[in-house]
């Protein structure tokens, strides 16, 4: 499901109830980890959290560089997370919190897939977003591009590993 919303606020308006309570509790876990520097805003359809093209104006496509983006799909919800999809070690720590947790995980690349706000641990989630600063993000997509293609380091692009 692609939104057109221009506006966070809009885009959350838009979602039905069960989704619109489900995505606000998120949004919120998000906002209070966020580490400084990211931005709220909405791309691809969905609400994504960015390192401004002021402070990384050379990403690959032109766009600012996503960390975390949250969306309502047709049969479940996504919370992408680049501090997951850039570091095997975060990965794992990511997984094994959460069915610590007791979560039944639905992960593909960056992707969490969940169908109710309860499937989603949230602190767990919480700590992974408050864990890769603008920074590093930017100077391991640095490395990354500078490595040239294929030459991507194995672990993505945190610089967690």
């Amino acid at each position: 499901m692609r939104s057109d919303a221009s506006t966070v606020d809009e885009y959350v308006g838009s979602l039905p109830p069960d989704r619109r309570d489900a995505i606000a509790a998120v949004r919120d876990v998000i906002l209070a980890n966020l580490p400084d520097g990211y931005v709220e805003t909405m791309g691809h359809g969905m609400i994504t959290y960015v390192v401004p093209l002021d402070v990384y104006p050379d990403t690959y496509n032109g766009e600012p560089f996503a960390y975390v983006a949250l969306a309502a799909q047709k049969r479940y919800m996504s919370l992408y997370l680049m501090a997951i999809y850039g570091s095997a070690t975060a990965r794992a720590r990511f997984e094994e919190e959460c069915r610590a947790a007791g979560a039944r995980l639905d992960v593909g690349g960056a992707c969490v897939r969940f169908r109710r706000l309860a499937d989603l641990p949230l602190e767990v989630v919480g700590r992974s977003i408050a864990s890769v600063a603008p920074g590093q993000l930017v100077a391991h997509a640095k490395a990354a591009r500078a490595a040239g293609p294929g030459g991507r380091r194995r672990g993505g692009g945190t610089g967690q590993d």
